[in-house]
Formats: structure tokens, sequence, C-alpha cells
């Protein structure tokens, strides 16, 4: 794993025949992913990013907080 300034480079995976990923062992740390946690795939026309849905789910809901003051 590589850093820079708060951004990493963990590395190349390949995807398999039923169109898996495995997240590296170092990604999986830094961001506590564990066996059945849930991630929401979001992309555009450049890439797409993995996001565990809880961090999501708080970032809506603060979001919404903030529409109803």
């Amino acid at each position: 794993m590589q850093e820079n300034d708060g951004k990493y480079i963990f590395g190349v995976v390949k995807v398999g025949d039923k169109g898996q990923v495995v997240i590296p062992r170092d990604a999986r740390k830094l961001y506590d992913i564990k066996p059945g946690d849930a991630l929401l795939v979001l992309g555009d026309q450049k890439g797409m990013v993995l996001l565990k849905t809880e961090i999501f789910q708080d970032a809506l809901g603060q979001m919404m907080d903030g529409l109803t003051k």
C-alpha cells in the first residue's frame, strides 16, 4: 500500500469469471470492511467507487437533518 496525502494505492486486482474482485487486505483493514458488510457501488463515465452503506446512510441522514432545520 502506498499513501500520499491521505490517498492510497492498494495495488491491482483482477475481475474473476463471476465478476468478483478481492478487496486488498490493507484496504479492508483501513476501511474496516468485514465479511458480510454491504457496499454501495457508485460510478460515472470515468470510474467507480465502493462505499460502505452505513457511511452513505449516515451522510444521507445528516443531509436530511440539515434540510429540516
